[in-house]
């Protein structure tokens, strides 16, 4: 039999649907497809939601109440003391802790360190007013100013070296100058009986930098060898030492701790050390000791009142001569290599802010980490 025209033209393999009176080929109803589909869409969209790399909700601060007296290691705070919001993992900070009881908060590391671009705004949960100015204390939540002001860092075991140049707002030059090239992660000190600090402060501040208050303290031969006004000394009260001491520190805001100047007999007395550090220790500011004194009792005192401390291992610019202060930098990159870090101090000179920027830039490229003072700082509060 001839097949007809039609059916050679045929795709291959479909029979034709038969005319009237035979059976139609069923057709699927486009109700349970169209079911089907959303039904497939909404498990999709569950899947995506689930695995997706964030949550919708960031990490808040959860509070529990009376909790078990014991310790707990976190890895993240001993990789990092000074500063957990650059270790990536959560912190646990103890809030007015009390023998068995109190209460532990666990918090996003990232809500404890500032916003770089507010970094020149005070926070003002840890300010309080006074007669004579800010001054620093701790927040209602147990944040501190050493925690919440620190700079940045990798956090990476490496060798470190982090430089302390004091003396800005002296002169109005050479602070300008000092900020401008000294690199962010040189910390800065500034001199109490400098002029316009909070403008300074605000300036140093957006460029990076961690910056410290340097506190007179009562050396030797004083008053023939004077720090300048309102020095803390040995033989003044507690209320007169008080009185300069808060003047200092509400001189400004921003800084994590304050830096010794001079102090070599003031450093000795356990009475006057005491003082400072119960105060520093309430006002969760740190203490930075310029390393000039192997009497000075900081260290004690410190851990005492649970203050962060950190110590120099040299003075750089002892001498102002560009090649003793490249030595003296050199000789911290070997202590730094040897011992895991190193701290050096120093002023605003222009001979030393030149050595320290050139030095800086050939050290990274050896592998040497320039850090802020609060990342080598021992804190003891976290262990």
């Amino acid at each position: 039999m001839v097949k007809n025209d039609k059916e050679i033209d045929r795709p291959l393999g479909q029979t034709p649907g038969r005319r009237s009176g035979g059976v139609r080929a069923p057709r699927l109803r486009k109700g349970p497809v169209v079911a089907g589909i959303c039904l497939l869409a909404v498990v999709a969209a569950s899947a995506a939601i689930a695995l997706r790399d964030k949550p919708f909700r960031a990490p808040e601060v959860v509070a529990v109440a009376k909790p078990e007296a014991v310790s707990v290691p976190v890895e993240a705070l001993a990789a990092k003391p000074s500063n957990p919001a650059s270790n990536g993992g959560p912190a646990i900070i103890k809030v007015n802790p009390t023998e068995g009881g109190g209460a532990i908060v666990i918090r996003d590391p990232s809500a404890v360190g500032q916003n770089p671009r507010m970094a020149h705004l005070p926070d003002k949960a840890l300010i309080e007013d006074s007669a004579t100015g800010p001054l620093p204390i701790r927040a209602a939540d147990g944040r501190r100013a050493f925690d919440v002001y620190a700079g940045a860092w990798s956090g990476a075991r490496g060798a470190r070296v982090a430089i302390v140049i004091g003396g800005l707002g002296l002169s109005q030059t050479g602070t300008q100058e000092a900020i401008g090239k000294l690199p962010p992660e040189v910390t800065l000190g500034f001199a109490p009986q400098g002029n316009s600090l909070g403008r300074w402060m605000q300036t140093a501040r957006r460029e990076g930098h961690e910056i410290v208050m340097q506190v007179p303290l009562e050396p030797f031969d004083f008053p023939n060898v004077n720090p300048g006004r309102n020095t803390l000394t040995v033989d003044a009260s507690a209320d007169e030492n008080l009185k300069n001491l808060r003047w200092t520190l509400s001189r400004t805001t921003n800084y994590t701790a304050v830096m010794s100047y001079m102090g070599a007999r003031f450093s000795t007395s356990p009475e006057a050390m005491g003082l400072l550090m119960a105060e520093l220790g309430k006002r969760g500011i740190g203490y930075v000791d310029d390393g000039s004194s192997a009497r000075s009792l900081a260290p004690e005192q410190a851990l005492k009142n649970g203050v962060p401390f950190a110590a120099g291992d040299a003075v750089i610019d002892a001498v102002q001569d560009r090649g003793a202060i490249l030595n003296k930098l050199d000789e911290l990159e070997r202590t730094a290599r040897a011992k895991g870090f190193a701290i050096g101090t120093g002023n605003a000179f222009d001979v030393t802010v030149d050595a320290v920027a050139s030095w800086a830039s050939e050290a990274r490229k050896r592998g040497i980490e320039i850090v802020p003072i609060s990342a080598v700082a021992s804190d003891p509060e976290r262990g």
